[in-house]
């Protein structure tokens, strides 16, 4: 018995805006049954004793801790600008 009918595959071609072909929607509805019913043996796995996890190595938070530190002075930064004025950056106008 099928998992996947054939009118279900062209329906999800067309959603993907995908053009198949008669003998490709056979093709395609005969390749994802055979997927469904590989995937379908995990169900057969006795998983009562495993712990469920979101990721499958046992990480935690590995980000450093934000934390403020020291960063540019804006003199020296709007020193290297190749024009400022009062203390911000000056850019040709893109407005008239």
């Amino acid at each position: 018995m099928s998992r996947i009918s054939k009118e279900q595959v062209k329906h999800v071609a067309n959603l993907a805006r995908l053009a198949i072909s008669e003998d490709e929607a056979d093709l395609f509805t005969k390749q994802l049954d055979d997927i469904i019913t590989y995937a379908e043996q995990l169900n057969e796995l006795d998983t009562s004793d495993v712990e469920p996890t979101t990721h499958v190595l046992d990480l935690k938070n590995v980000m450093r801790k934000d934390e403020p530190k020291k960063w540019l002075e804006k003199e020296d930064v709007l020193n290297n600008a190749p024009e400022h004025q009062d203390g911000q950056f000056k850019v040709p106008s893109i407005l008239e």
